[in-house]
């Protein structure tokens, strides 16, 4: 039963409110916590009263992607002007974007694996919006950089291979033993035999102790770095209208 203040809440519930109370339980519990009736238990209303904001389970899962996204979005709008890139570096930028990416994997690893998912099960023009804003910045840079569109799609695809790739391989790992501090016990790899496999024996332990962040970035870096150059001089390249 919801609490007596229910109808006050009630009141005050948007869309903003009803998927940022999703987002804290999956973070807090997993996404096998999340359903309708305990998101109402969590706001303090009756269940009937989320499905003016999200029409069922699935559709609220697809909101924890949009609420995703619109977090990254929010970091990028967040960057002070003295932080922000130069307009003519386009690297720079997706570096800045690959931040913000990272930074909201570290706060949602739970979420992680539905964004590598759940957008690609819908077609383009019905995924979320702060999806689809996030995909406009990528092109939009690229286009002012002067990249033609094959030139575009090419580096939004290997850039966003790349940052997504990395995050799921980096937040999702699933240890052995996760209070074992010696990393070959930790990671189960004495489960493992030496003879047969010395090389991920020796490099995996590595794992456990290296800076993913700056291991991302480093390898971006080196991707970006040897994309062809955009055929138009200058981010602003070209007719910017």
């Amino acid at each position: 039963m919801a609490e007596q203040g229910a109808p006050e809440k009630r009141g005050r519930l948007s869309r903003p409110l009803v998927l940022g109370a999703a987002v804290a339980l999956v973070d807090r519990e997993g996404l096998s916590a999340l359903t309708m009736r305990r998101l109402a238990t969590e706001l303090g209303v009756e269940s009937m009263a989320l499905y003016r904001y999200t029409p069922g389970k699935e559709a609220l899962i697809d909101g924890l992607v949009e609420a995703y996204f619109d977090e990254i979005n929010a970091r990028l709008r967040a960057g002070t002007r003295h932080d922000a890139p130069h307009e003519d570096d386009w690297r720079a930028e997706l570096r800045r974007i690959a931040q913000a990416f990272a930074a909201t994997a570290h706060a949602h690893p739970e979420i992680l694996p539905l964004v590598a998912t759940r957008p690609l099960a819908v077609p383009v023009a019905r995924r979320p919006a702060s999806v689809l804003e996030l995909t406009e910045h990528i092109l939009a840079v690229l286009g002012r950089a002067g990249f033609d569109d094959a030139g575009s799609l090419t580096v939004y695809r290997t850039f966003v291979a790349w940052n997504l790739g990395c995050m799921l391989v980096d937040k999702r790992q699933v240890v052995d033993n996760p209070s074992e501090p010696d990393p070959v016990l930790r990671l189960g790899l004495h489960r493992l035999p030496a003879a047969d496999y010395p090389r991920l024996r020796a490099l995996v332990p590595r794992f456990a102790d290296f800076d993913d962040d700056a291991e991302m970035l480093a390898g971006l870096d080196s991707l970006l770095g040897g994309m062809p150059e955009p055929p138009l001089d200058g981010f602003y390249g070209g007719d910017a209208s």
